[in-house]
């Protein structure tokens, strides 16, 4: 089950001509390739556009309906390869996954896929995760596009502008023979907005047309001498036209200004954001009403040098607004100016920093610097010294905020895989950890600390590797089930059998790719009616030939968490070995528990709930269950003994019972002050009596306690 459903906003896909769509842009996405008469979608979820394979997951009945094939890739090289049914067929095809990492994954799909060019629309839909939202590497995608020679749009983010470019997306890729990528930043994806649709269209070359007439054209192949034929292809008759197909039908845009002695130039993406630092110096009104003429390419590359010479002439300088480096549309702008002798100047990464997210802060001080280097008298006298204002407060306030790291949720079933890697290192030592993409990745930050590396998803065998020879402390490598079948199965486990690798590998089976949104994999339990599932992961690995393997299924036991490994490190075995700990991801099982117990309540039905909690008087206060289990629902707090300083370990309303907190004081040998309680609701009469019983019992028993003390008082 994924984070999010959206059975009841698929819906909206069914709007026709005339109609207003109401919705978000992950949604409008989905309506424009349906809009758009797309053949077939695949792609791999991940941030920001996750929720995009989760939409045409829940769009099933639609995509059927229209003859569309969607596939959940195994992961972005698969996606990107499922594109070649546009090579030699009329065939419009999308595929989606995250920016950097996914384009990096599916990197010599996109190369050979370029090479050959297109039939029909190519369009890979780009979740650009850049800036401090990220959980990732900082890169951008344009440097891909550049390298392969694929068109890339960036519109502006709402909704008007990104079901266009999605619909243009096709168009410009047929236009040329070129694939295009079309990138969506974070907030574009989830921005929410209106625009009138269209009737769905049901594409006139079906799959079954290309399965019952195959086509195929040797120069399409990319070998020698197609090979060197497709690179002068691409600049002497892709490039031109799709620069044509650009000029022709606008789909960069130009916002006219009063100030026409200057400019700011900029990626569609950051539309918005540059609006915005022109209305708070007040340059422009809330609707784009602006007195700086606006530059906006929601087409970043290729670059149309008639327009960018056209928007420059007569201008001093323009402000390019380029988020993230290298500053490859600066360079590409300074060389058309050049080239054609034009006096204008661009400024960019002068103004603005070399690096990181242009917030809406960021993106107006390098404006105020721009206005004050070439048009002061736009500028009002208290910008400039709210400007210089604020970057005194952040300088003073910025060593004094703490950092809030990401860390693992209540109960999640992998902490206790950590606290088993402490008590084990407790005993036997530190060892070399490999780690990898996923939730697990958490385990390098407080309290836990473990890990030394991470080198991508399905790579933790593999970051191990120079390191697992047979002699002295073995090597742990740890991967999640997602990353296990992205990649991790042939890359990390089947490259560790082999070469014979000594290392020990933990694979943390939670159920399903926890980490991009909770989507069923092929090792989920779940009962996916779409697609296969239940395929274990201990088979898999004894497939490709591992022969010590151990399944714990309920990583939540501490000890059997700690003797697996243990037993994983010491064993005279050689060869690789696998622990496989397995338990259900804790926010998809309260995801799909929590409302069901809920009904059971209103309808009056008896449900019952385990909670922990900590008694004061035992706790030591020394926190050593913080530390090992790190669960946020653990707390400090005040003492109640007025003798003891040390404030106690306090268990939150957060809890879900999970256990592990006890476990870990069982396991580490530490203070036995944490306790059961079960929550029951709507009780039934026995539930009732037993507890009467149970409170007048200890009653008696406290008031027993109490004689004895005030006896021994006395004596």
């Amino acid at each position: 089950m994924a984070e999010r459903s959206f059975k009841k906003e698929v819906e909206l896909l069914r709007l026709g001509a005339g109609q207003e769509f109401k919705g978000e842009g992950i949604l409008a996405v989905t309506k424009a390739l349906l809009q758009s008469g797309v053949n077939y979608v695949a792609g791999y979820q991940g941030a920001p556009i996750s929720h995009l394979v989760d939409v045409l997951s829940d769009a099933s009945d639609i995509l059927d309906e229209l003859g569309i094939r969607f596939e959940m890739s195994a992961n972005e090289a698969t996606a990107a390869a499922t594109l070649a049914a546009s090579v030699n067929y009329p065939l419009r095809g999308a595929v989606t996954f995250k920016g950097a990492v996914g384009t990096n994954v599916a990197s010599d799909a996109l190369a050979n896929l370029s090479s050959s060019g297109v039939t029909g629309g190519a369009l890979i839909i780009l979740g650009e995760d850049y800036g401090e939202g990220s959980s990732i590497m900082q890169e951008r995608s344009h440097a891909y596009a550049m390298k392969s020679q694929i068109w890339l749009l960036d519109p502006r983010p709402n909704l008007p502008s990104i079901v266009r470019a999605v619909e243009t997306g096709f168009a410009l890729s047929e236009a040329s023979h070129t694939p295009v990528m079309l990138e969506l930043r974070i907030r574009a994806c989830h921005v929410y907005g209106s625009f009138t649709a269209r009737d769905n269209v049901r594409p006139a070359f079906t799959m079954q047309d290309a399965r019952s007439s195959p086509r195929r054209a040797t120069d399409r192949i990319v070998l020698p001498p197609a090979s060197y034929q497709h690179e002068r292809e691409k600049v002497e008759q892709r490039w031109p036209a799709a620069v044509k197909f650009i000029q022709d039908n606008r789909l960069n845009e130009i916002f006219d200004g009063e100030a026409d002695d200057i400019g700011i130039i900029v990626q569609g993406g950051l539309y918005n954001t540059v609006m915005r630092a022109l209305k708070t110096v007040g340059l422009a009104d809330a609707f784009g009403e602006t007195r700086v003429p606006v530059y906006v390419l929601n087409v970043t590359y290729p670059l149309v040098d008639p327009e960018v010479l056209g928007f420059c002439d007569g201008k001093r300088a323009v402000l390019l607004v380029e988020e993230g480096q290298p500053e490859f549309i600066e360079h590409a702008i300074n060389t058309i100016l050049r080239r054609a002798g034009a006096p204008t100047r661009c400024e960019g990464k002068g103004m603005l920093p070399l690096a990181g997210e242009y917030t809406g802060a960021v993106v107006k001080a390098g404006l105020v610097k721009f206005l004050q280097a070439w048009r002061p008298d736009l500028l009002p006298a208290s910008a400039a010294a709210a400007n210089a204002a604020v970057e005194t407060a952040m300088a003073l306030v910025a060593p004094n905020v703490q950092g809030r790291p990401p860390s693992f949720c209540t109960g999640c079933p992998e902490r206790p895989i950590f606290a088993a890697i402490k008590l084990t290192e407790r005993e036997l030592g530190r060892h070399h950890i490999s780690c990898d993409i996923g939730c697990h990745l958490f385990s390098a930050l407080p309290p836990f600390e473990i890990g030394n590396t991470v080198m991508g998803y399905g790579l933790g065998g593999a970051g191990a590797a120079a390191l697992a020879s047979a002699e002295g402390k073995r090597a742990i490598a740890i991967l999640g089930d997602g990353g296990f079948w992205h990649n991790g199965l042939v890359s990390s486990v089947g490259n560790a059998v082999f070469n014979k690798s000594d290392a020990v590998q933990i694979i943390i089976d939670n159920g399903y790719s926890a980490a991009t949104g909770g989507q069923d994999i092929m090792s989920s339990e779940a009962d996916n009616r779409q697609r296969a599932t239940r395929n274990t992961i201990e088979r898999a690995v004894r497939g490709v030939g591992v022969g010590w393997v151990r399944t714990i299924s309920r990583t939540y036991d501490l000890r059997r968490m700690r003797d697996a490994l243990r037993e994983a490190l010491l064993t005279a075995t050689k060869g690789p070995k696998v622990i496989v700990a397995r338990s259900e991801c804790m926010l998809n099982r309260q995801r799909r528990e929590r409302p069901l117990m809920n009904q059971r309540i209103k309808a009056g039905l008896r449900t019952v709930q385990e909670r922990f909690g900590v008694d004061p008087d035992t706790c030591t206060g020394d926190h050593s269950c913080i530390r090992l289990s790190g669960c946020p629902s653990l707390t400090i707090a005040p003492n109640p003994d007025p003798l003891r300083r040390e404030p106690v370990t306090k268990v939150m309303q957060s809890c879900v019972g999970c256990g592990l907190c006890g476990e870990v004081a069982h396991a580490a040998v530490l203070c036995p002050s944490f306790y059961r309680a079960t929550i029951v609701s709507n009780p039934s009469r026995w539930d009732r009596l037993r507890a009467a019983i149970r409170n007048r019992l200890i009653s008696a028993l406290q008031r027993r306690m109490a004689r004895s003390s005030a006896a021994g008082a006395r004596a």
